[in-house]
């Protein structure tokens, strides 16, 4: 299994669920490749002194340098997860082919059938409200009042973006995180 974290830059919340997971799967002698990437980052940049302390902490000692999403990196990966809805919109959008291995990480790991209904709903409903846009036709406004009701029954699936604050805000975010990492190795255990 090839994984592809995706956050903005490439400096805070990919770069900390990269070498998370790389952790956990050595620990529970997985096989897996990880990578992160950003949709806005600059290819060999440093990730952020507050993600590089806290991966030191947990005791992965690799270095990690950012990286701008490209076509080389969505055509490796199996799983492309990423820190928030917005970051899934712009992979998908720059790499439509990409769309059925493309998911929040926390969508991703979501284990509550009601959850998974509706998001499977919102996503077929969105579709085809776009298409419907796209021809020109009026989306109706019981169309327009579903997705609303779907999308309030869903939770919020973004990662906090730690981006310019303490040591301890990075710290609750690499919790948050980390609930999720657990989450998906378990399910790659069951996919052995």
């Amino acid at each position: 299994m090839r994984i592809l974290f995706v956050c903005t830059g490439n400096t805070c919340r990919s770069p900390l669920a990269e070498g998370l997971l790389r952790i956990r799967v050595h620990k529970e002698g997985l096989v897996a490749e990880i990578r992160s990437a950003g949709v806005s980052a600059v290819t060999g940049g440093p990730i952020s002194r507050n993600s590089a302390s806290i991966l030191k902490e947990a005791g992965f000692e690799e270095q990690i340098s950012s990286l701008a999403i490209q076509a080389s990196e969505v055509n490796w990966a199996d799983l492309i997860l990423t820190m928030t809805i917005g970051h899934k919109r712009a992979v998908i959008q720059h790499f439509p082919d990409a769309i059925d291995k493309t998911f929040t990480l926390k969508e991703y790991v979501e284990d509550d059938p009601r959850t998974l209904q509706a998001i499977a709903e919102r996503e077929q409903l969105v579709t085809e409200l776009q298409l419907k846009q796209a021809l020109a036709q009026t989306v109706s406004v019981e169309e327009r009042s579903r997705i609303l009701t779907l999308e309030n029954s869903i939770p919020d699936y973004d990662i906090s973006d730690p981006y310019g604050g303490s040591i301890e805000i990075y710290r609750q975010t690499a919790k948050e995180i980390g609930r999720s990492l657990d989450k998906l190795v378990q399910k790659l255990s069951n996919h052995k």
